[in-house]
């Protein structure tokens, strides 16, 4: 299919799982003709199949539990049940075992699509080798998730920032525009609040690329003297298995949560179709526009690199043959492929702004 073509034939598939939300599907396509990089955010769906016609040799790697809609605005922070601020990937909504390298081919075309809109002074190709080494380098010493209090302060650093002030996070939700959630989403989230806590009202949120079309609905409470904030969102099964023509393949969400090597978001489940979390200032996603300043990307490529294989090594079975195809290919191949995937995603692009 074409990229038009796909676009529509996914988005049938969403109104027949899901009550669409049909404007913030209107905001989607919208936003996938304003640039190239949230074009690329918003059509994991196309990115599936063109994945397996552009790099054949790739699409037939080691399979494992991967993230399959991986990119550089994948990643954020989140408290565990220390309390302690975590940094990783925060989004897991396509997860479903796939080839290993889709998530480092997807992780690196992001980079440069992001590279290139951000005219950053970094050469591709060192990119691409900062993401290798990171992933490699922790296949083999096992992972270790990033905690973000004694260790990694330049990266807490950059996910941390005038952004995230409490209360402009508080007046954002403030904004919210009051909605009615189902019954069972409105029980779904008042159980994921504290003891104690006093819902003052649910909203109806926007935000995302992917998920855009999606119901996402919040709960507003009060507990202990403050806000606090839970957030429902609805899931479906992965665009992966959907180009496959495998529209009822079970969720893998929780499963590859539970399997990565990570400290886990004690606010974060999969329940009965909805995708529940805290949402706070320092618990949501890392944007390239909240960063300070850009001069720390190729440390920030090797981490992302490294985070990748925290999840894959979720699949122990698989890492062996892992390593053995890694070791077989060239030192350029994820260079080249990300450049091929780049090339056929500002085709579509193109073909999608006519």
């Amino acid at each position: 299919m074409k990229v038009k073509e796909a676009t529509k034939a996914y988005e049938t598939f969403l109104h027949a799982h899901l009550p669409v939300v049909d404007a913030d599907l209107e905001f989607k396509h919208k936003q996938m003709s304003a640039a190239l990089f949230p074009f690329l955010r918003a059509t994991f769906y196309r990115w599936s199949e063109i994945f397996r016609e552009s790099c054949a040799d790739l699409a037939q790697a080691p399979e494992l539990l991967a993230v399959g809609d991986l990119h550089v605005e994948n990643f954020g922070t989140w408290r565990d049940q220390e309390g302690r601020l975590t940094w990783g990937i925060n989004d897991f909504d396509e997860a479903q075992t796939m080839p290993y390298t889709i998530d480092l081919v997807r992780l690196a075309t992001s980079a440069l699509l992001a590279a290139q809109e951000a005219k950053l002074p970094f050469a591709f190709e060192e990119i691409c080798a900062a993401i290798l080494t990171g992933y490699s380098e922790w296949l083999e010493k096992g992972g270790r998730p990033f905690v973000l209090e004694e260790e990694h302060g330049w990266l807490r650093v950059l996910a941390t920032g005038a952004l995230r002030d409490p209360v402009a996070f508080a007046a954002k939700m403030d904004k919210l525009k009051t909605a009615e959630p189902p019954k069972a989403v409105t029980d779904l989230l008042s159980a994921h609040l504290p003891k104690g806590a006093v819902v003052k009202r649910f909203a109806a949120r926007t935000a995302g690329l992917g998920s855009l079309g999606r119901p996402r609905y919040v709960a507003l409470a009060e507990f202990s003297g403050g806000q606090v904030v839970r957030e429902a969102k609805a899931t479906l099964p992965s665009a992966w298995n959907w180009s496959m023509g495998q529209n009822d393949a079970p969720l893998r969400c929780q499963e590859i949560v539970n399997k990565a090597v990570r400290c886990a978001d004690p606010c974060l489940s999969f329940e009965k179709g909805w995708a529940i979390r805290r949402l706070a200032p320092h618990c949501s996603r890392v944007e390239l526009t909240d960063l300070p300043h850009r001069t720390d990307d190729l440390k920030l490529a090797k981490v992302m690199g490294r985070e990748t294989a925290n999840v894959h090594l979720g699949s122990p079975d698989a890492i062996a043959a892992v390593k053995k195809d890694l070791a077989k290919r060239s030192p350029k191949w994820l260079f080249l492929a990300a450049t091929a995937m780049a090339d056929a995603t500002r085709k579509d692009w193109g073909a999608w702004k006519e």
